[in-house]
């Protein structure tokens, strides 16, 4: 317990730390004083601050993953007539990744600003090792999505995916300061849930974007405009 209990302390220091000023910049000193253990510690759990880095990712993804593919497996016997919906693939996801995140470390807004630092800051050995290791599935999921919406090109679908994620991690990473700005403009409490419900058929339409711009007889300038 005690030995859990020390790793625990590493992992959610060194997340919020992450979090708050990058991988680069936060450094094993700082993480070890914010977690109240000596450096031997963290050497002796972990290895390297490159291992470290993989482990706050993976005391989110590894159990996402496995709960991940739970639900996705209530896919595999769908009928070619009724494929699911995307909403219903966003639906799946979203509401995984929210479970997971309120039940480990400091929640999803943290957990989706390490996200979204993962593609701003070069970290090769962190991109090599989400795609070795969880790289299944989310190849399920795109296999899902390019089911539902088989006319989106390759390059269609990696653009519409990546502006999707950007959307999310901006609005999950933002969940306060956005709730915040909502009752303050409008004098109305938006729970998290109902940004959620909200964000799905916005991201949906997104999904679908380029391809009902061509079912449209629309150009790409034209459909930007």
């Amino acid at each position: 317990m005690a030995q859990s209990a020390t790793v625990e302390r590493i992992l959610d220091a060194a997340e919020m730390l992450f979090a708050e000023k990058g991988f680069s910049e936060t450094s094993l000193r700082a993480i070890t004083g914010k977690a109240g253990v000596n450096l031997a510690a963290v050497n002796y759990h972990f290895g390297s601050k490159k291992a470290l880095i993989q482990a706050v990712f993976a005391r989110y993804l590894t159990p996402f993953a496995v709960k991940l593919n739970e639900e996705l497996e209530k896919y595999q016997g769908t009928s070619a007539e009724e494929p699911p919906t995307i909403e219903m693939m966003l639906k799946t996801v979203s509401y995984t990744m929210a479970d997971i995140a309120n039940e480990y470390g400091n929640g999803p807004s943290v957990f989706m600003r390490l996200l979204g630092l993962s593609y701003l800051e070069s970290q090769g050995h962190l991109r090599k090792f989400l795609v070795d290791k969880y790289g299944q599935s989310f190849k399920r999921v795109e296999a899902l999505l390019r089911q539902v919406n088989p006319e989106l090109s390759d390059v269609d679908r990696f653009w519409n995916w990546h502006f999707m994620l950007g959307t999310t991690v901006f609005t999950m990473a933002g969940m306060n300061p956005l709730r915040q700005m909502s009752e303050h403009s409008y004098d109305q409490d938006t729970p998290v849930d109902e940004v959620v419900k909200k964000l799905i058929p916005f991201l949906a339409g997104g999904l679908r974007g380029a391809s009902d711009a061509a079912k449209a007889g629309l150009s790409e300038t034209e459909s930007v405009v």
